[in-house]
């Protein structure tokens, strides 16, 4: 199978997985390399990653449903410490994996704000159903990860983007995340 076909069905896996969230009362918009390459920042990937804001009791409801579909499912539940509210891993022949990613680990943890204002912001992702986080809050779910990574992703957005620097300087304090993206904009300096 081509690249090409393979991606394809991927891009099909994450659509229905995204429909059943739907059903479910449950939005979710595209984080990851998937909105990297579509904010003019392509690098490889083999997976599709979905943001969802759900209390974490919820994911295993959600895998159970995702089973029903006849895909591989893997649950990684969060314990207290844990900044995810679960994260569960979607594969089906011919697909590379679809990960539904929670960002609500409440009481304990997690950020289920950022998602929650993804959601309105976010944008059409070409040819498909789903929706993908907009530029600035990319580099807010990237502030929240952390990690080089992430400081590296955020570098080759602001470099290959016109980002309206007071705007995003102004999410991420309504985030609380300014501390984050100083450290990240001296390292450009």
């Amino acid at each position: 199978m081509s690249d090409a076909n393979r991606f394809d069905e991927t891009l099909k896996l994450a659509e229905r997985a995204a429909e059943i969230l739907r059903e479910e009362g449950i939005e979710t918009v595209v984080i990851g390399a998937l909105a990297l390459a579509a904010h003019n920042y392509p690098r490889a990937t083999e997976d599709v990653d979905l943001a969802i804001s759900t209390p974490p009791l919820t994911m295993r409801r959600l895998a159970d449903r995702f089973r029903r579909e006849g895909w591989l499912v893997d649950l990684r539940e969060p314990d207290g410490d844990d900044p995810l509210g679960g994260v569960i891993d979607v594969r089906a022949a011919a697909a590379d994996l679809v990960q539904v990613v929670n960002f609500d680990n409440a009481p304990a943890s997690g950020f289920p704000r950022l998602v929650r204002e993804a959601l309105p912001r976010s944008i059409p992702l070409a040819a498909s159903r789903l929706r993908v986080v907009d530029l600035p809050m990319l580099i807010a779910f990237k502030l929240y990860a952390g990690g080089t990574k992430s400081t590296l992703d955020i570098h080759a957005l602001l470099e290959r983007n016109d980002v309206d620097r007071a705007a995003l300087a102004e999410l991420c304090a309504s985030l609380g995340l300014s501390n984050e993206l100083e450290r990240v904009l001296a390292m450009l300096r």
